[in-house]
């Protein structure tokens, strides 16, 4: 079994914002990432590459975050399932990111990979990988979803039968809001602590995921960024967005974790929107558009096989 290799990740990932960052300005056309390179401050070391598009010709927003950081020990939100974690050192590096767009017909996307490793004196490392990407449609078209499932697919496909399935499955599970029994999205594809079948095995899994997130996205952006929308459309995707806020600051791990290890909140948080609204009770009218996205697209679906 082959050793981790910390430096290859390194590597992978800041190839990997370097791509994703250049094929979003290239899709939006018009306003360019700016960085902010930053220590960790406190406790433990570390740093990354903050990089933000706002007020583009397509994207209101873009977040494409790369980390590196190091600690004394774990968090309680990476030991709670784990405890045997507990006392041990770590190094978290990982790529995040999160697109908001300007016209309500385009999803909102978001996109993770990431590796942990935790040691302890006289005792193995302890490694694993995570990420995943999943898509927020504001108005659902299935032919977008169904291509969207079909490039994570074939992401998957090279390392087994059930892989994507397993993947999908557990996506639907994680992206759910409880106090609202909704899912945030359609999904695409979740993992955590992947570490069967040896370091390479699951490297080669997270950067075939890496890869094809662009590619399952950007052809929806090229399709929907031009429909016309007007005032109605826009106020359902400010109070949509409200389920998104709602999710990050409740129940994503990631949050968590950046949060209680110390990191840098600017980029923790800059997954969050530009601009949301929430509304007190409100519902759709039955088979409106917006009813539509609740009763076709707001629970997991078998999408391929449908």
């Amino acid at each position: 079994m082959s050793a981790p290799d910390i430096n290859a990740v390194r590597d992978y990932l800041l190839a990997l914002q370097d791509r994703i960052c250049q094929q979003i300005e290239q899709a939006d056309g018009s306003q360019t990432f700016v960085e902010d390179k930053w220590q960790r401050e406190g406790s433990g070391g570390g740093g990354g590459r903050t990089r933000v598009l706002t007020n583009g010709a397509v994207f209101e927003q873009g977040g494409v975050n790369f980390s590196q950081v190091t600690g004394d020990s774990l968090p309680a939100s990476a030991t709670a399932l784990r405890p045997e974690l507990a006392g041990r050192s770590f190094e978290a590096l990982g790529v995040s990111l999160v697109i908001h767009p300007h016209n309500p017909h385009v999803p909102t996307s978001h996109a993770n990979v990431r590796f942990f490793i935790a040691e302890k004196e006289g005792e193995e490392p302890v490694w694993w990988f995570g990420g995943g990407y999943d898509l927020t449609p504001y108005y659902g078209v299935e032919e977008d979803v169904i291509e969207w499932h079909q490039t994570a697919k074939d992401a998957c496909d090279p390392f087994g039968e059930t892989v994507y399935a397993d993947y999908k499955k557990a996506c639907d599970e994680y992206f759910f809001l409880t106090h609202r029994n909704e899912t945030r999205g359609v999904g695409g594809l979740f993992f955590d602590d992947l570490n069967q079948g040896g370091f390479d095995y699951c490297f080669d899994i997270m950067k075939a995921i890496g890869d094809s997130y662009t590619k399952a996205y950007l052809p929806i952006v090229e399709r929907r960024k031009d429909t016309p929308y007007g005032e109605r459309e826009r106020d359902f995707q400010l109070y949509r967005r409200g389920r998104y806020v709602e999710f990050n600051l409740v129940y994503d791990r990631g949050t968590l974790f950046g949060l209680q290890s110390g990191g840098r909140t600017e980029s923790i948080l800059m997954s969050l929107p530009p601009l949301v609204k929430w509304q007190y009770n409100w519902q759709p009218e039955n088979g409106c558009p917006e009813d539509e996205l609740y009763q076709r697209f707001l629970k997991p679906r078998d999408w391929l096989s449908e």
